[in-house]
């Protein structure tokens, strides 16, 4: 049975930072595969800076092509809005029981701030969590300290962000090399974030 690490986000756009993460967490963790799943425009919070689901799907698409490992998913998409993690979780383990084991990846920086999510105990009881380093203010609370469901794994601290790469871009500057190769030619193409 494979073991896939559940990837959420915006990915507004996807970056170097993502795949970096992604890439190291398949390569050095007993996960099989990374799936990035493409968090959709929530109808209740219009973002002007959020791109349409199909565009960031499509550059998640583009990014991950050349990485058999990692593949994108848009399985949010037709879940009722607005969408719970353990709603998704509950909908996969459904849809894929037979074939997969599901399992969270995060940054450190959501692990501060998981006692605050929706049915965080019975995620906690029923999958893995495998998390990456991030440089954020406060601590982990003491009840994910050593728990045995959380791996933390040694991934390289990335400090490139979205927004940055948003806000630059609309500035004139050249961010290129912060994104795949695939990406910034749809980006330009599609004019996005200018």
């Amino acid at each position: 049975m494979k073991k896939i690490g559940l990837y959420f986000g915006t990915f507004n756009p996807i970056h170097m930072g993502h795949l970096i993460i992604a890439n190291h967490m398949v390569e050095f963790s007993e996960l099989d595969e990374v799936w990035f799943v493409v968090t959709p425009q929530s109808p209740f919070k219009t973002k002007k800076t959020l791109l349409d689901n199909h565009h960031r799907y499509q550059m998640v698409l583009e990014a991950t092509e050349i990485y058999p490992k990692l593949k994108p998913s848009k399985i949010e998409f037709d879940l009722p809005q607005p969408n719970y993690t353990i709603n998704t979780l509950v909908h996969l383990e459904e849809k894929f029981k037979k074939d997969y084991r599901f399992c969270l990846i995060m940054g450190e920086d959501n692990l501060k701030g998981f006692h605050k999510w929706k049915n965080f105990e019975t995620i906690l009881e029923n999958y893995e969590l495998f998390v990456y380093p991030r440089i954020s203010e406060g601590g982990v609370p003491d009840q994910f300290q050593n728990h045995s469901g959380i791996s933390k794994v040694k991934a390289p601290i990335m400090e490139i962000s979205s927004t940055f790469i948003r806000k630059n871009h609309a500035a004139g500057k050249n961010i290129r090399p912060l994104l795949p190769e695939a990406v910034w030619k749809y980006m330009d193409e599609m004019n996005f974030y200018r």
